[in-house]
């Protein structure tokens, strides 16, 4: 039996029933189709990929060993604290799925090395990400910043901070302590 199942860019509205079943499952590529609502998963542990789709929401329940989630280009409704059911979870991306905010915890993904928050609608972030010890690339492109949070600065591993195309942001004094440190930031 296949420990990955690939079904991206076949025009689908549903993901097969019975994927519970596929108990071996590491990687879910059902990205690029018409998908509006996620059935029960399996404990995916590596690879969940669907971005490009129509979802709104979805439950993160018996995926606590996924280590990638991709729900980028989805009109996602607010996400929840049920978020920290993610708690293997190193790459989250959620690009262009119309976010206004994230839930408090976010902050509690102590494992996330990199979060792609590009082309939302977000004006501030949790101050629980300051929890995000690990964090190495934080992607806040094209939002609606006007100003940064002061715990960016205290991410011991951050090395790449892109600020791109926030309109109103000015970059606050900490950022060439960043940039001292040798994170990348760009603007």
């Amino acid at each position: 039996m296949s420990d990955e199942l690939l079904l991206a860019d076949n025009h689908l509205t549903a993901l097969p029933s019975g994927l519970a079943q596929l108990r071996n499952l590491r990687t879910l590529d059902a990205g690029h189709n018409l998908i509006v609502e996620v059935p029960e998963l399996p404990e995916i542990t590596d690879f969940l990929y669907l971005h490009d789709n129509r979802l709104r929401s979805m439950s993160f329940k018996g995926l606590g060993r996924l280590r990638y989630l991709n729900l980028g280009d989805n009109p996602l409704d607010p996400l929840t604290d049920e978020i920290a059911l993610l708690s293997s979870l190193e790459e989250l991306r959620l690009e262009n799925s119309g976010l206004t905010s994230l839930p408090d915890a976010i902050g509690r993904l102590a494992n996330l090395t990199e979060l792609a928050l590009r082309n939302n609608a977000l004006a501030t972030l949790p101050e629980s990400m300051r929890n995000l010890g690990r964090l190495t690339h934080l992607d806040l492109r094209g939002n609606r910043f006007t100003e940064l949070p002061a715990f960016l600065a205290e991410l011991p591993r951050l090395l790449k901070l892109d600020l791109r195309w926030n309109k109103s942001l000015e970059l606050p004094p900490w950022i060439d302590a960043l940039r001292e440190r040798g994170c990348r930031v760009l603007f």
